[in-house]
């Protein structure tokens, strides 16, 4: 039987991504709860959250329902575990919750990577998120959505009203959205997707990526007769070989997951599900440097392998990410004439493109000849890569992976700023990531540490993902803690088919191309807690 949502009790940016919906800018705004004590601050920030709660976007509002059209600016909203407790939700309610989200994002750091740069790993990340006091850190999160029919000013009109609401109830904004010392603190995160030349919205990132082509597909999100052509490639792979949507509960809390168990949660019931977790990461990207890294080893790749200079860097990126630049697998196009076939085969506007960019699997190529088993795709969604059939050499009775299946993570979020030509690695530019997933740990964590951040199942040792992994400077790191605690200089890794007679090629002394800025766990309550969280009606008995 299949899962039938309620989407007027999930909140928008779960099912779907709001970008895919028309949403192409965006705002995050944080908030802290104030008051003279304990029990004021638990009235301020209620009362807010109840004048809130009539904006927030559920998801029956985003998809548009019947002659509604989707809102012109989506409002949603999250808590961090110090936020629910100034809120006054009960501590039996509170023990409920996971440790990963009790102790936060900063708390975690050394598992996560973020205490790569050095013993002051936290004081490069922005003002916003600079260790507070529980009482004066972020307790709520605000992510605001403009669609493509509203204009900056509807963004900026509806900002002014929620901040003035916030006001009246001492809920005060949380400024500073760049590093310290910064002349320039703003008070919101602003994000854009990338418009072209024609000014029209793209996928595209700032390294050139066609971002956020593959996310996970699980019951009820779609109507059941869209399910599983929309599982396809993006689901999980069963025992014959075909694709199936995933459990719902590995995104949602209050149902069965991969697992075919439903995990204990939070109580009362009602106050988690249709809720889920959320890791909000923003990670600044460094153009200048990956630009010149690449313009560089694409010279000498390019002499390698005896390619054109042109053919080289566009190769090198593809086997870095595991697709080419505009998104094309390279399971399905192992090299640049096969990639230009592929173009030409399904041309931009071809019905059957999307399908071909997310429908396929590592099963033929299980030693990375194709695609690399340490580039960024590969790692972060090993499809059916760890099947112990397929390491046993067994390729057709490939059945997929339970470690996969439950690593799942859905993507959301945003670009931010611009980089044009000459921008520099100071400019303020990268993406603000929002995470959604049932299990912080078990998802979030587990990629971010073992897939990213080790080489271990990439067969790969130390060597971390070539784009957004940490990539150590050996002997040359300033830093003493970071020394110590980075290993050997970076390295990447193309293999070449044996047959060709053309060697591996090394890529080494990767730069830092990704730094984390800040961020933090939130807890993003269905519309029915909200309304409980803003009665102050949550009852764990």
């Amino acid at each position: 039987m299949s899962v039938v949502l309620d989407l007027a009790d999930i909140q928008g940016n779960i099912l779907d991504a709001y970008p895919k919906q028309g949403y192409f800018k965006g705002r995050t705004i944080l908030l802290t709860i104030g008051g003279d004590s304990e029990k004021a601050r638990a009235a301020n920030g209620r009362h807010f959250v109840t004048q809130l709660l009539p904006r927030v976007t559920s998801a029956l509002a985003s998809r548009g329902s019947g002659d509604a059209e989707p809102p012109a600016i989506a409002v949603n909203i999250a808590f961090t575990f110090y936020g629910l407790l100034m809120l006054g939700v009960p501590t039996r309610t509170l023990r409920g919750m996971p440790d990963e989200f009790i102790d936060g994002m900063a708390k975690r750091a050394r598992m996560l990577g973020d205490d790569f740069s050095g013993a002051g790993w936290q004081s490069k990340w922005d003002e916003a998120w600079q260790p507070a006091k529980p009482e004066s850190a972020v307790h709520i999160l605000l992510v605001l959505n403009q669609r493509y029919t509203a204009s900056p000013a509807d963004l900026d009109a509806v900002t002014e009203q929620i901040v003035a609401l916030g006001k009246q109830n001492r809920v005060e904004v949380r400024g500073g959205h760049n590093p310290p010392g910064h002349a320039n603190q703003p008070l919101y995160q602003d994000l854009t997707a990338l418009f072209d030349a024609q000014g029209r919205p793209t996928p595209k990132e700032h390294f050139g990526f066609s971002d956020g082509i593959s996310d996970p597909v699980f019951e009820g999100q779609y109507a059941a007769e869209q399910t599983q052509a929309a599982a396809i490639g993006q689901g999980a792979v069963d025992g014959n070989g075909n694709w199936r949507a995933l459990a719902t509960g590995e995104f949602l809390l209050g149902y069965p997951d991969e697992a075919q168990e439903i995990p204990g949660s939070a109580m009362p019931l009602a106050f988690s599900r249709n809720g889920t977790f959320l890791a909000y990461r923003k990670l600044h990207e460094n153009v200048a440097s990956w630009r010149k890294f690449i313009d560089d080893q694409a010279e000498k790749f390019a002499a390698v392998w005896g390619l054109e200079i042109d053919i080289a860097r566009e190769t090198l990126v593809a086997k870095m990410a595991g697709r080419w630049s505009d998104g094309v697998p390279l399971a399905k196009a192992k090299d640049f004439a096969a990639w230009q076939e592929f173009n030409q085969k399904y041309p931009e506007d071809s019905p059957e493109r999307e399908r071909q960019l997310v429908d396929f699997t590592y099963r033929d190529d299980p030693d990375g000849g194709k695609c690399p088993m340490t580039s960024h795709t590969r790692r972060v969604n090993t499809r059916d890569a760890l099947d112990p059939w397929i390491a046993a050499g067994q390729p057709k009775q490939a059945a997929g992976s339970v470690l996969n299946n439950r690593r799942r993570i859905l993507r959301r979020g945003l670009p931010y700023g611009s980089s044009g030509p000459d921008t520099a690695d100071k400019d303020e530019h990268g993406i603000v990531m929002l995470v959604v997933c049932s299990s912080l740990a078990r998802q979030f964590e587990f990629v971010q540490q073992q897939w990213i951040h080790y080489g271990v199942d990439a067969r790969a040792g130390n060597d971390t993902c070539p784009i957004v992994g940490n990539h150590s400077q050996g002997a040359e790191t300033e830093d003493e803690y970071a020394r110590k605690r980075n290993g050997p200089k970076a390295k990447f890794v193309v293999p070449s088919d044996p047959s060709s007679g053309k060697p591996p090629y090394i890529a080494e002394g990767l730069p830092q191309f990704v730094e984390t800025r800040g961020g933090d766990y939130f807890f993003v309550p269905s519309l029915t807690a909200l309304r409980m969280i803003g009665m102050g009606t949550v009852d764990p008995t």
